[in-house]
């Protein structure tokens, strides 16, 4: 055997016993699995990793796998909650960094929740606005960011196999870039002119426990 083709070899068996090309690693079905129906939401500093590592898209094993099936129907409810009650969710903010996101579309009758898997947003237009936001992930501070009115984005419909692209303006369009945002590994305190404490919400924050379930 030449020493080329030996180690070609050395490479395969250590892809393969790092998980590679699998649609999930162990660390990530630990997760989708053993969580609770309303997950536990990564924060700074503590899961400062996880949040600053930008996210890989999904295969399509992945896409068509129970095992997304159950990590959108969690982070559907993580999102809902009253302990978080937020307008959108991206998957590292669960502990995955896989590019998965909820987004509430406040552009569409009943402003119904909607999940976008492999999402990116291809442009940014229009004027740049300097609004408020804050995060599930940075409690209980908010913030002034800058962000653009439009954006046009591509994803996967994980729901139906189907890829689309799409125009979004507005408050959506914010939403949307806060988001994408996270699978990049930003946050929007990055962004922000001014970040601040929100008394109240620290309140609120106070009444919930946050034990972090999976190390």
């Amino acid at each position: 055997m030449s020493a080329v083709s030996l180690a070609a070899i050395v490479l395969l068996v250590g892809i393969f016993s790092l998980g590679i090309g699998k649609p999930w690693n162990g660390r990530e079905l630990d997760i989708i699995h053993k969580s609770d129906s309303v997950m536990y939401v990564t924060v700074l500093p503590q899961d400062s990793a996880v949040l600053r590592t930008p996210s890989r898209n999904l295969s399509r094993k992945a896409l068509k796998s129970k095992d997304l099936q159950m990590l959108l129907e969690k982070m559907l409810r993580t999102v809902q909650d009253p302990s978080q009650d937020g307008v959108g969710i991206a998957a590292p903010q669960v502990g995955i960094n896989r590019r998965v996101i909820w987004v509430q579309r406040m552009d569409k009758p009943g402003e119904p929740f909607e999940c976008y898997a492999n999402v990116q947003l291809d442009s940014l237009f229009g004027n740049i606005t300097h609004g408020p936001e804050g995060c599930l992930s940075v409690p209980p501070k908010r913030g002034y960011v800058p962000r653009y009115s439009g954006v046009i984005v591509s994803y996967i419909n994980p729901l139906t196999g189907e890829s689309c692209r799409e125009k979004v303006e507005g408050y959506t369009a914010i939403i949307f870039q806060h988001e994408c945002d996270h699978l990049d590994g930003r946050l929007y305190i990055d962004r922000a002119d001014t970040v601040f404490t929100d008394s109240t919400w620290a309140a609120e924050r106070a009444a919930f426990s946050y034990k972090k379930p999976i190390d």
